[in-house]
C-alpha cells in the first residue's frame, strides 16, 4: 500500500487524507502541522505513530524518508521549501494549487522533481471529474468540429468570496496570491486542457469593485455581531456560519476554517474574536472580486474566462462553440447541438452535484488522489493528468493575465524561461 506524509493538515490536506482512509488505497503515516488541534485530529484519525507527528515540516523532512509520497498542502507561499526538500529526499509529490506565488518558485519545484526522478502531480482537480472527461472526449473525437471559441464562467459564490477572499487567508495578494492564481488557476488550466493547447496572447480586466469601505452601509459596525445592518446584509457572518451547524459538509468547510467548536456558542465566540466575524467592507482585503481573461490561440481561435463573486457557488458553466456544433455544460449535464442534423442531445456525465470543497469539487478531489496513488504504486506517470511541467505552463498563463491586467496591455505568452 502507498504511504503518505501530510505536510499541512488544513482543510485540503485533511480532504486528501480522508479520501485515502475511506478508499483504503493509501495510508497516512506522518503529519506535519503547526496547529495543535488539527495535528492531533489528523494523527488520531489515521493512527499516525507519535514519533511521526510534527509541529514543523522541517522536523519531518529532517528525518529519513518516512513515506512513498508527500502531500504538500501548506499555505500558498509556503510550498517552495517543503516541496523541494521532499523531492530531494525522494518523496513523490502531490502539490496543492497554486504551485507557488511566483514563476521562479514554481519552476524550482518542477526542477527539483525532475532532477530527483519523482512524480509531481499538481491538484488541478477539475481535470479529473467525470464531467471534464466526458467533455474532453467529445471535443477530441471531433463531435463539434474545430473549437472556435470557449466561454467559461467561474461562480465563486457570494459567501465563498466573503469567506476566503475578503475575511479569510486569501484576502491579501501580498500574503497569499492574486485571486486569479489562488482561485482560478484551476479554470485557465482547465480551458487549456479542454482546448488542447496553450494560448499565444492574453489580456485581462479585473478590479476590487464592491468589497471596499466605500460600499459600507451607513452605520455599519466593525463586526457582524454588533451591526444594525446585519439582518439585511447578504454577507452576514452570523448567518453564513450559524447556518452551517447541523450540516456535516458545511461544518467541515467552511466552518472548520472559522472554529473547531461546532456549537452556537463556539461560532459566536469565533465571530466575536476572529477574522471571520469582521465586516466585509472593513478594507484590509485587496484581491479582485470580478475578473475577465481573454485568450487567443495559435489557430486564431479564442476563449474567455469570467471569475465573479456575485453568483451562487455552483459548478462552472461553459459554452464551447465549434464548426460542426456546440456544447453547453453546467458541470453535470452536457447539451450537445449537432449542426448537421440540427438535433440536440443531453448527456448526463454522472458528476456529483456539490461543486464545493466540502463535496470534493464534483468528484475531482477523490479522482485526483486515486490517480496519483495508482501512479506511485505502478510507476506510471501517465495516470497523472497534471504534471509539474504542464501545470507550470498553465500557471504562466495566469501570470501573463495578471501582467495584462496591471499594465492594460495584451501579453504574448512566448517561450517559458526554463525552456530557453
Amino acid at each position: 500500500m502507498v504511504t503518505l506524509a501530510v505536510i499541512g493538515a488544513g482543510l485540503r490536506g485533511q480532504s486528501y487524507a480522508r479520501h485515502a482512509l475511506e478508499t483504503g488505497r493509501a495510508r497516512v503515516v506522518a503529519v506535519a502541522e503547526p496547529d495543535p488541534l488539527r495535528r492531533a485530529s489528523l494523527a488520531a484519525q489515521h493512527g499516525v505513530p507519535p514519533d511521526n507527528v510534527f509541529a514543523d515540516w522541517r522536523e519531518l523532512l529532517d528525518r529519513p524518508r518516512l513515506a512513498d509520497a508527500a502531500i504538500i498542502a501548506t499555505q500558498d507561499r509556503m510550498h517552495l521549501e517543503p516541496a523541494v526538500r521532499a523531492a530531494d529526499l525522494g518523496y513523490h509529490l502531490l502539490l496543492e494549487k497554486p504551485m507557488a506565488p511566483t514563476e521562479a518558485d514554481a519552476t524550482a519545484i518542477t526542477e527539483a522533481a525532475d532532477r530527483n526522478g519523482v512524480l509531481l502531480a499538481v491538484c488541478h482537480v477539475m481535470r479529473y471529474t467525470p464531467y471534464t472527461r466526458a467533455l474532453k472526449a467529445l471535443i477530441d473525437k471531433g463531435a463539434i468540429g474545430q473549437v472556435m471559441n470557449i466561454q467559461h464562467l467561474e461562480q465563486v459564490g457570494w459567501w465563498h468570496q466573503a469567506h476566503s477572499f475578503v475575511r479569510g487567508n486569501w484576502r491579501s495578494e501580498a500574503e497569499s496570491a492574486p485571486m486569479l492564481l489562488a482561485k482560478a488557476c484551476h479554470d485557465l488550466d482547465w480551458i487549456v486542457h479542454v482546448k488542447g493547447g496553450l494560448p499565444e496572447r492574453v489580456s485581462s480586466f479585473g478590479n476590487l469593485v464592491h468589497f471596499r469601505p466605500e460600499s459600507r452601509p451607513a452605520g455599519a459596525a466593525e463586526r457582524c455581531l454588533d451591526c444594525p445592518a446585519e439582518p439585511t446584509c447578504p454577507y452576514s457572518a452570523k448567518r453564513i456560519y450559524l447556518d452551517c451547524l447541523g450540516d456535516p459538509g458545511k461544518e467541515f468547510w467552511p466552518l472548520s476554517a472559522v472554529t473547531a467548536d461546532h456549537t452556537e456558542e463556539g461560532v459566536l465566540t469565533a465571530l466575536r474574536e476572529g477574522p471571520y466575524g469582521r465586516c466585509v467592507y472593513a478594507g484590509d482585503n485587496d484581491v479582485v472580486d470580478t475578473q475577465v481573461v481573454t485568450m487567443e490561440f495559435a489557430d486564431g481561435t479564442s476563449a474567455t474566462c469570467t471569475v465573479t463573486a456575485f453568483a451562487a457557488l455552483e459548478h462552472r458553466k461553459t459554452r464551447v462553440f465549434g464548426t460542426h456544433g456546440s456544447i453547453e455544460g453546467d458541470g453535470i449535464l452536457l447539451r450537445v447541438h449537432d449542426f448537421l442534423t440540427d438535433k440536440i442531445s443531453v448527456i448526463d456525465t454522472g458528476a456529483e452535484i456539490d461543486a464545493s470543497a466540502a463535496g470534493g469539487h464534483g468528484g475531482g478531489d477523490g479522482s485526483l488522489l486515486d490517480a496519483f496513488v495508482e501512479a506511485v504504486a505502478t510507476g506510471d506517470p501517465t495516470l497523472v493528468l497534471t504534471s509539474g511541467n504542464e501545470s507550470l505552463e498553465t500557471h504562466r498563463v495566469v501570470w501573463a493575465a495578471e501582467r495584462a491586467r496591471h499594465t492594460g496591455t495584451v501579453i504574448p505568452l512566448g517561450k517559458a524561461p526554463h525552456h530557453a
